[in-house]
């Protein structure tokens, strides 16, 4: 790169940390050249910063050579790739018909009431955020949630204290 590169570079990244800008550097050269690197190198990068901001896109865009919008298009077509900051443990309230007939409504509410969380949101102390899924897979333990990797079935609003104080 050369130096007029890099300083607008630097200026244009400047919320990003040096170690983490080489962090991603390093494994966008890893990926070069394969199949599948841009996906490769969202999911990698997506690991290390936790989602994908703006100026990291920008970063990965430049570096693979390949137009932003193409980046943010891929981003934001897979479910899996985030452009908003996730808490440590990922709350998924299922609304499905099952799960939606059975109060799955009421348990968004409530998240919102009692932990200020909404959809797509995170607490301010970053240990939880909330996204709604179509359909978790289990009708018949209706309404379910998941924290991280732990479904809880038949859940009540009133037990979503006790399930979340299990957290730390």
């Amino acid at each position: 790169m050369q130096k007029a590169d890099t300083a607008t570079t630097t200026k244009m990244n400047a919320d990003i940390s040096e170690e983490t800008l080489q962090h991603i550097y390093r494994v966008i050269e890893e990926n070069s050249g394969k199949a599948g690197a841009i996906i490769r190198v969202l999911q990698q990068v997506q690991g290390i910063v936790g989602y994908l901001p703006p100026a990291v896109l920008r970063v990965i865009a430049t570096k693979m050579r390949m137009p932003l919008s193409e980046v943010y298009g891929i981003v934001s077509f897979y479910h899996f790739f985030s452009l908003v900051p996730k808490g440590k443990y990922v709350i998924q309230v299922c609304l499905g018909t099952s799960c939606y007939v059975k109060g799955a409504e009421r348990i968004l509410k409530t998240l919102k009431k009692d932990f200020g969380l909404e959809p797509q949101g995170i607490t301010p102390d970053g240990k939880f955020s909330l996204s709604t899924v179509r359909c978790l897979g289990a009708c018949g333990l209706a309404p379910v949630i998941t924290v991280g990797q732990d479904i809880h079935r038949k859940v009540r609003p009133s037990q979503l204290k006790e399930i979340l104080s299990s957290y730390e």
